[in-house]
């Protein structure tokens, strides 16, 4: 059972960077496809980028397009989200989710593996 642990969040200035990680344990993350979503308080998952398993098409929400980049190193096991320009209401608790199958949706339902998710608070 591949198991899925986010890191890199935390309290960020408007206009400043992060880089989120998603390392797995108990399995490769290779075979799966990947994706980025988030949760602020009070509404709904929300889904933001995706990656295929070898990293060759990425997708990525209109909502932050041009802000925000998914990549993976399956060598290490781990993908990851660069989160530049960030603004408040990026604020929010960011999961990573892993799929078997490929599918051209994404919504949370669509993903098999989740993780425990990592805070990222932006100050105004």
């Amino acid at each position: 059972q591949v198991q899925l642990v986010e890191s890199g969040g935390g309290l960020v200035q408007a206009g400043g960077s992060l880089r989120l990680s998603c390392a797995a344990s108990g399995g490769t993350l290779s075979a799966l496809g990947m994706g980025w979503f988030r949760q602020a308080p009070g509404k709904e998952r929300e889904f933001v980028a995706a990656i295929n398993w070898s990293g060759s098409t990425t997708v990525v929400a209109d909502s932050v397009k041009g802000r925000f980049t998914i990549s993976r190193d399956n060598a290490k096991n781990t993908v990851y989200l660069q989160i530049n320009s960030l603004k408040p209401e990026d604020t929010a608790l960011y999961y990573c989710a892993g799929r078997r199958y490929l599918s051209g949706n994404y919504a949370p339902k669509d993903y098999q593996y989740w993780g425990q998710g990592t805070q990222v608070t932006v100050s105004s």
